[in-house]
């Protein structure tokens, strides 16, 4: 890497020398561009990610009352991605998304992808808009009460909006009349916009009537090969959030309106969370409040561990259905002795816009987002100098630094963004960049200049601040992952 990094930083002060020599008046073309990189890339070089480019319409003063809906509850996760111009708020329960927060989502998503494909795991896509024939056969109309967003099409026909696809997937498979036993088990999954019609949304993204989820279903032979297929999809899950350096427990959980014979949520800790949790603090037991009687306060796995009250966000939730949506269906398949047999089933839900909230309210500082590293906007934030400071001549420097990591770094490429906003202090920049959660924020000042070039480096996970040679820059983003 370092023969290229050379060339690179060689080239960055060739550059710098003839800007300082020749009065760009009298250049035109790419000599003219290279004089201000902040604003225009130079010719036949991919272009930087500019700060003052991004549609990020952030307020990183404050957000005020006035900012929220009316009625609706706020938090730190919110108040923040507020701020940052992450999302927007349309009506109660709904959001913009705007592009910083699709790019988290979309490497959150690409994490699911690996997770639930490693397990087996097929991707595919159905209907929002859901017959109310197949909610009224399972029962489901009537008991999901309100919480459905119901209508109607021209010819009076009932629908709804689906907040989950049990009955959709479900008669998918009972069409396919040629489904052998040697296809089992098998695991469809889908990562959409589900709908509920929350009567009280708040917080943001922690709970709102528009969300993205990912849900996953599955059939098996036998009830034996449905535990099995329910331990793996656990698994995958708690791999998941220990990629993203998240704290998740699995607790027990109550089926609800989904049905089944069991079911674990997968709780982050969290003051604000709505779930009351109770954990033995001698053995792995966990439970969700709802599955225990009011007054029990023994573990009722190891016998003498006292259980402790905690709060948690749910981020996922598992059922074990066995054949009650299969029965209803008719979703059978060709078993060894080439008779129908009806499959078992399981229901595996992630709530991935919720993750991203959540992730923001138990990582972050009051005063700004701290993002799990492998789903962070960008990696990296170059702040060149102020616009007339004595080390002004710099600017070139941190554009090159920027062109130079993408091409030196091939993980970092498109993941490095230059605050071009040249015209504020480094100190309200860097203020802004802790704000925003920029994993790794680089000052190029005077160090940078000097024959042997240094690097400021404030990493914000840790809130260290390091001060690097080109190769210590390079060995340290180097180890940076991404998805």
């Amino acid at each position: 890497m370092e023969p290229v990094m050379l060339q690179l930083w060689q080239r960055a002060f060739r550059r710098l020398h003839r800007t300082l020599i020749l009065p760009k008046r009298f250049d035109s073309g790419c000599a003219e561009q290279a004089a201000v990189p902040a604003s225009a890339p130079s010719c036949g070089r991919k272009p930087v990610l500019l700060v003052s480019r991004l549609y990020q319409p952030s307020n990183l003063r404050d957000v005020t009352q006035d900012s929220r809906l009316p009625g609706e509850m706020s938090c730190k996760s919110q108040r923040l991605m507020q701020q940052a111009g992450l999302i927007h708020p349309s009506s109660p329960g709904c959001y913009y998304y705007l592009p910083a927060t699709i790019r988290s989502m979309e490497k959150l998503v690409r994490m699911i992808d690996q997770e639930m494909q490693g397990i087996g795991g097929q991707k595919l896509d159905m209907p929002s808009l859901c017959s109310a024939d197949l909610w009224k056969t399972s029962e489901r109309w009537d008991l999901m009460g309100k919480e459905l967003f119901r209508l109607k099409d021209r010819h009076g026909a009932d629908y709804c909006l689906g907040p989950t696809h049990e009955e959709a997937v479900t008669t998918l498979i009972a069409h396919q009349a040629t489904l052998s036993y040697r296809q089992l088990p098998l695991l469809l999954y889908q990562i959409t916009r589900k709908f509920r019609d929350e009567p009280k949304p708040k917080f943001g993204l922690l709970r709102g009537r528009e969300f993205y989820m990912k849900d996953m279903y599955s059939f098996d032979v036998s009830e034996e090969a449905a535990h099995q297929t329910y331990e793996s999809v656990c698994q995958a899950y708690t791999r998941l959030f220990a990629r993203l350096g998240l704290r998740c427990v699995q607790v027990q959980a109550d089926t609800g309106n989904i049905g089944g014979k069991l079911s674990h949520e997968f709780q982050l800790p969290a003051d604000i969370g709505e779930d009351r949790l109770l954990v033995c603090g001698s053995c792995s037991f966990s439970a969700n409040v709802e599955t225990m009687s009011s007054d029990q306060s023994n573990c009722p796995q190891c016998k003498t561990g006292k259980l402790v009250e905690s709060k948690g966000i749910e981020v996922g939730h598992t059922f074990y259905l066995g054949k009650k949506y299969s029965h209803i269906f008719k979703a059978t398949f060709s078993n060894a002795q080439n008779k129908p047999a009806v499959a078992e089933m399981g229901c595996y839900g992630l709530g991935v816009t919720r993750i991203l909230a959540a992730a923001v309210e138990v990582m972050s500082t009051e005063e700004g987002i701290r993002w799990p590293g492998l789903i962070a906007p960008y990696q990296v934030c170059v702040l060149p100098p102020k616009k007339g400071s004595k080390v002004d001549e710099a600017t070139l420097l941190a554009e090159e630094l920027v062109q130079a990591l993408g091409e030196t770094l091939p993980q970092l490429r498109g993941e490095v963004v230059l605050d071009d906003r040249t015209q504020m202090t480094i100190g309200k920049r860097l203020k802004d960049a802790s704000k925003l959660g920029y994993p790794y924020v680089i000052v190029v000042g005077q160090g940078a200049l000097e024959e042997t070039p240094r690097f400021e480096v404030i990493c914000q996970q840790t809130g260290e601040t390091v001060f690097l040679s080109r190769d210590g820059l390079l060995d340290l983003l180097g180890r940076v992952e991404t998805v």
